[in-house]
């Protein structure tokens, strides 16, 4: 019997559009990308090898030809396509609505070749109403959005693929470049650099508590005779002083003690009282950029995970599509906002007029809505059934978008100006008057609630001539702070600002970032290594336009240019890359001149040593004359912990003498009589009890836990650290409670005994060398989480003579199900709402095999015969006729 095929790109996506589609339609998933460039040597073809721009990937001496292939994980899935197409008198490419999507619908039809009727089907949201006006309203393919996405993924490919091999040979192997991924390190650069140029200055200031019999307030000194008091704005980051030609009283401690108890003494006089009103707007629903940032600041979700939700929420159909650069509402949108707005709190709290919105980013194209829940009709948070990180994702969105309908926030700035003596200070306060859209949404606070305490700061009654009297008056100290490290929210909203990539892009270039180990993510901050010292320091030498952020924003316009069919596709690559200034020509010309010392080699102002890069992370090399005269060369481990911006001279010292001299011992541990050493390794400081040698080969060791200077340790910390574990106490259900340090940090574990060990982590304010048993019980009573603070996102229960649950996590590699000790990844396009305890069991069991049997092969004696080995069958190829790329390292270099 005949049928509709309709292709799109996961399982999930196809199980929610099915319940949409009438009889005789049959819905299939690609399962993503099912053809691409390619990613390895295996997967050229014989007819490529050999060629002289195999090593490329792209045959840039016949018009940027690209040579496609496929995966060999996605062959199957392709034969599937293919059957399902046989029977069919129609096809419908529904792949997502942007340039990748597009692309993915071309490559569908390049591979499948239908000889039946083709057409593209689009929509941004999976509701009833959305797919059957899709159904109506379907098109043919955008070849303007294909070319323009084939263009980017080509030059994508020249840019890392010319100069990731160019850093393997003058920096360190398996490294990585890319059009944006080398501008965002840049910038994690300068502002690393920024802070290590830093230098504090010191500043007094007082606080006045009042006291009218209204009731008690704030204020804060702001003048002494006559000219204001230094704040932080006033001081130079570089020098650590005033700024040149600042007309501003710099106090001293002595002077701020002695102003306190001067003013606590005095009379004082309100001068001046001032109340301004003002309105507060509703900022515009999520686009893919802003959900990224707040869902980082609000929920701590990096922009991978936030990507990975959304993409979730939007294939079940709780939400609209996630990849968008417009902040526009359709009327359907405004209509349920407001709906939702007067149901919940009233018509008072509805806007005068439906409010839309325009897009001010740089660069924005993509033609669709704003994020936004989905349908005629918002469900409420409670009301959809999720549970997790897709309920705190979904409600963000539900809350953005009905505040944006909401009335305006009328608040009351209020300001009195008051003196005693020669000094003057100022009291500042919010009242909110109305709080309109504040109800539902402010943008930074997790609780609208809180957030509106938070806004309003009261004060008593005052007018001029009051006199209050001071109940306490405090001098206060100030450091001035370096500049913040890039949070990914901080970081997305400068790429963005600046017109660099594509929001959809960022979570992936991010990621590139990290696990490439440019840098660490250390709380919520991105901390640059010394290896991206390195490397952004050669790029700004030889290749400066490469990551400038200028040029970048320049090439994502000519992108965008291309798009929309305004630029040639082909004479700007011909310019870009084999041009006399062409990145071919210079990587050729400047390749002899990079010295590969030199590009190791990290320079750091301050430091009488240097830093280099060796292949298993950054040293500490230094030339000192030895007893005998003689000059040697010191070289010592870095600890990765030791960020570039904190390196100093004295850190550099000790680690360096430790390394020529031997360790210097905190002190004897008197059980033993062993001398106890502080040291100092990749991972970080630790302490050890007595030397290596041949009668002790394995002293026993313990890292200092985070947070614990290695200055401030003393002998009994080193010695209770060297004793860990130490026991607790019994559970009031049997077994034995301990604290420990192992390698994810400081732990409380209960032993039941055979055996079975139920581990909790210590954070916050427990310490590991103090904390009791009552404490210890109430960590283990907690729920528990998985490894890197991950909670479970489903429990799907106990196998059948199993006593152990089987949960699904979401980790850095996507989901994956867990029982005890084994892990298993989830199929690509499976949800954690798909997998079911049968398939979660089949999945586990596969993989406890597959460890047995490489246990097996390892502790193998019998060496095989050796055998010829058999022809690689040539990858799926398939040619444009247009563009052509190829890859002959497993390393891959950034694409992006």
């Amino acid at each position: 019997m005949a049928h509709t095929l309709v292709i799109v790109e996961s399982p999930t996506k196809a199980r929610t559009i099915r319940g949409f589609l009438p009889k005789g339609f049959k819905v299939e998933a690609s399962m993503g990308h099912v053809r691409d460039l390619p990613n390895n040597a295996s997967e050229i073809p014989a007819s490529a090898k050999g060629q002289k721009w195999a090593n490329l990937g792209v045959n840039t001496e016949a018009d940027f030809e690209p040579l496609y292939v496929v995966p060999k994980d996605k062959k199957k899935t392709v034969r599937e396509l293919k059957d399902a197409l046989k029977g069919a008198d129609q096809l419908l490419l529904a792949t997502d609505e942007d340039r990748e999507g597009e692309s993915i619908s071309w490559h569908l039809l390049q591979l499948l070749a239908p000889k039946v009727p083709v057409k593209r089907m689009v929509f941004h949201e999976i509701t009833k109403e959305a797919i059957a006006k899709a159904l109506d309203q379907t098109r043919d393919l955008d070849m303007e959005l294909v070319h323009a996405q084939e263009t980017r993924r080509i030059l994508d490919r020249l840019v890392g693929y010319t100069l990731s091999p160019l850093l393997w040979k003058k920096v360190a192997w398996g490294l990585s470049a890319g059009r944006v991924q080398s501008v965002a390190v840049r910038l994690l650069v300068q502002r690393e650099r920024a802070r290590r140029a830093f230098r504090s200055g010191s500043y007094w200031d007082l606080k006045a508590q009042l006291e009218q019999p209204s009731g008690v307030f704030d204020a804060k000194l702001t003048h002494v005779a006559g000219k204001r008091v230094a704040s932080g704005n006033d001081f130079d980051e570089s020098t650590g002083g005033l700024k040149a030609g600042s007309e501003v009283r710099l106090l001293s401690e002595e002077e701020a003690r002695a102003l306190a108890q001067r003013v606590s003494e005095a009379p004082w006089t309100v001068d001046q009282v001032e109340e301004k009103p003002t309105v507060r707007k509703p900022v515009p629903p999520f686009t893919t950029s802003t959900l990224q940032q707040e869902a980082n600041r609000k929920l701590r979700l990096s922009a991978r995970e936030t990507m990975r939700c959304a993409q979730g929420l939007y294939e079940r159909g709780f939400i609209t599509y996630m990849r968008t650069d417009s902040v526009h509402l359709s009327d359907q949108a405004i209509s349920a906002s407001r709906h939702c707005v007067e149901d919940l709190y009233g018509k008072e709290y509805l806007s005068k007029a439906p409010r839309q919105f325009s897009t001010k980013a740089r660069n924005a194209q993509e033609a669709h809505e704003a994020i936004r829940p989905s349908g005629e009709r918002f469900r409420t948070p409670g009301d959809t059934g999720l549970d997790g990180r897709d309920l705190a994702l979904y409600e963000l969105i539900w809350k953005r978008t009905v505040a944006s309908q909401m009335a305006e926030a009328r608040l009351t700035m209020l300001a009195v100006d008051l003196s005693s003596g020669d000094a003057r200070f100022r009291a500042s306060g919010t009242r909110i008057d109305f709080p309109g859209f504040f109800r539902a949404y402010v943008e930074g606070s997790d609780d609208p609630d809180a957030a509106l305490e938070g806004q309003e700061v009261l004060l008593p009654a005052l007018a001029v001539g009051d006199a209050p009297k001071p109940k306490a008056v405090e001098p206060l100290g100030h450091q001035t702070q370096p500049p913040a490290r890039f949070s990914e929210a901080s970081l997305v909203k400068m790429l963005e600002k600046e017109g660099i990539g594509r929001p959809s892009t960022y979570a992936s270039i991010i990621g590139t970032i990290v696990d490439r180990g440019y840098s660490t993510l250390q709380g919520n901050a991105l901390t640059p290594s010394f290896t991206a010292f390195a490397v952004t320091a050669l790029l700004e030498e030889h290749f400066p336009d490469l990551v400038d952020t200028s040029f970048t924003a320049r090439m994502e316009h000519t992108l965008d240019e291309i798009s929309h069919g305004q630029v040639e596709w082909l004479p700007y690559l011909e310019t870009f890359y084999k041009g006399n200034q062409g990145l071919e020509l210079q990587v050729q010309q400047r390749e002899g001149d990079i010295d590969p010392g030199a590009s190791r080699t990290v320079d750091l102002e301050g430091l009488s040593c240097v830093v280099r890069i060796g292949r298993f992370g950054a040293y500490l090399e230094s030339k000192r004359v030895s007893e005998d005269g003689e000059e040697e060369l010191i070289k010592a481990t870095l600890p990765r912990e030791i960020t570039p911006a904190d390196l100093d001279e004295e850190q550099a010292e000790l680690i360096l003498k430790q390394k020529a001299d031997g360790p210097e011992a905190l002190g004897e541990d008197p059980e033993t009589g062993d001398l106890v050493y502080l040291l100092f390794g990749q991972y970080g400081p630790y302490v050890q009890r007595g030397q290596v040698s041949d009668d002790n080969p394995k002293p026993k060791r313990a890292s200092l836990p985070k947070g614990v200077k290695p200055e401030d340790l003393s002998l009994d910390d080193a010695l209770g650290l060297l004793r860990l574990p130490r026991l607790l106490g019994e559970h009031p259900d049997g077994g034995k409670v301990q604290a420990g340090l192992g390698r994810f940090g400081p732990y409380v574990v209960w032993d039941k005994g055979k055996g079975e060990k139920d581990y909790r982590s210590i954070k916050g304010d427990d310490d590991v060398l103090a904390i009791g048993l009552s404490r210890a019980l109430e960590l283990l009573a907690m729920p528990k989480r998985g490894r890197g603070g991950r909670t479970a996102l489903k429990d799907l229960g106990k196998p059948e003579g199993s006593e152990e649950t089987i949960q699904v996590y979401d980790g850095p590699y996507g989901l994956y199900v867990k029982q005890g000790k084994v892990n298993a990844s989830l199929p690509e396009g499976k949800g954690a709402d798909d997998v079911t305890l049968e398939e979660a069991v089949e999945l586990l069991e596969a993989k406890a095999a597959a460890k047995k049997t490489s246990r097996r092969k390892s502790t193998t004696t019998k060496k095989p015969a050796a055998k010829k080995p058999a022809a690689k069958k040539a990858p799926s190829t398939t040619k444009t006729g247009r563009l052509r790329a190829s890859a002959v390292r497993v390393i891959k270099p950034g694409n992006s």
